[in-house]
């Protein structure tokens, strides 16, 4: 179980009634607040939940698996009562109002009832997205832009996730076609579509998180995606590189990158699978981790040191923001050297692996999923 996260509650009684309606009706991240408690209660296994009603907000058409619907008529005090004493002395009250950005808490809420505790609540929703694993540039640009779309345009339309993802990737392999091209402003304005695919990559994941809607499909998508999206990005910058120069020399090179690429994903989805840990390459336990997955590693805050530092270039946020920087400057040649030595990198880990057996889990970094 994750640091801070609390054993999920036999029984929950969520209290729909007028003394929540003013702020169970307002949306947060996209959503009723009502339902979004529901949605979080829906995810929590093993736990029966109650909506005690009196009819004055209104519901969503369907209830998650493990939740009721229960009429309260009368003297509502006295009926909730009665309804807890019914489900045993655990039950746990939820006001129908009250946001709680992380899911797993019952005792860090933020009731909403009017637009400024929205807002600081929709706020606390988000700033819970920045996990520890993320790396610099993702961190301190890329979320910064991806956080406004998701929060003021995405979670306001309706599309889903995983239409995001696809609608990045397509930029992305725009992004891909035009550096490709051998014409350096082209070039340039590929590097540029392709920071704005890696941004919109975050879009996807936050509206998942913001609207509980993660799925292995989705987690799937997003990896493929990504890296189908790596290798045309470096055989594209071999290509156009190549047809700059008018040599076929960086074409070569292109290709060993990504073939060094494709053995790196091949053998890091057979860890997945192996592994049981979903589609997200960062849950696997490499044979140099001591039992952790690469969020671990990353989430443990070492301090600064050689490892650190080839581990932050080695990441999608940084690298495509430091060719994007390259690529301005007319740097090129160096685009494909570091394209080609992060590929290599990837290939010798990906190799070891399949020698070296991945230590167990510790059982002191074991995680709620």
């Amino acid at each position: 179980m994750s640091e801070g996260a609390e054993a999920a509650p036999a029984a929950v009684i969520l209290k729909a009634t007028a003394d929540e309606a003013a702020g169970a009706r307002l949306l947060v991240a996209g959503l009723p607040v009502v339902e979004r408690a529901l949605k979080q209660l829906g995810r929590l296994p093993g736990t029966r939940v109650v909506v005690a009603s009196d009819g004055t907000i209104p519901l969503p058409p369907a209830l998650p698996g493990n939740a009721t619907l229960r009429p309260l008529g009368g003297d509502v005090p006295a009926a909730l009562a009665a309804l807890q004493a019914e489900l045993g002395v655990g039950a746990v009250i939820i006001p129908a109002d009250v946001v709680r950005p992380r899911a797993r808490r019952f005792d860090d809420g933020l009731r909403v009832v009017d637009e400024p505790s929205r807002r600081a609540a929709e706020d606390a929703v988000f700033a819970d997205l920045l996990r520890g694993d993320l790396g610099f540039v993702a961190r301190h640009i890329n979320k910064k832009v991806s956080f406004w779309l998701t929060r003021h345009l995405l979670c306001r339309l309706p599309v889903t996730p995983n239409q995001v993802t696809l609608g990045a990737g397509v930029i992305g392999v725009l992004g891909c076609a035009l550096i490709a091209s051998g014409n350096r402003a082209a070039i340039v304005l590929g590097f540029v579509l392709a920071q704005l695919q890696s941004i919109l990559d975050g879009c996807d994941g936050e509206l998942a998180r913001v609207r509980f809607q993660q799925t292995a499909i989705g987690e799937w998508l997003d990896t493929i995606v990504d890296d189908a999206l790596n290798l045309l990005l470096v055989g594209a910058i071999g290509i156009g590189v190549g047809r700059l120069h008018g040599t076929t020399a960086p074409m070569l090179w292109g290709l060993a990158g990504c073939l060094m690429l494709l053995t790196y994903n091949v053998i890091a989805y057979r860890e997945l699978v192996k592994q049981g840990e979903g589609g997200e390459v960062l849950k696997i336990r490499w044979w140099w981790a001591r039992g952790q997955d690469f969020a671990e590693v990353l989430s443990d805050n070492r301090p600064t040191s050689g490892f650190n530092l080839v581990v932050a270039l080695g990441k999608r946020d940084f690298f495509v923001f430091a060719w994007l920087i390259l690529a301005i400057a007319g740097q090129l040649s160096i685009v494909l050297a570091y394209a080609v030595a992060i590929a290599a990198i990837y290939f010798v880990v990906a190799v070891v692996q399949l020698i070296v057996r991945p230590a167990p889990r510790p059982r002191s970094h074991e995680r709620s999923h």
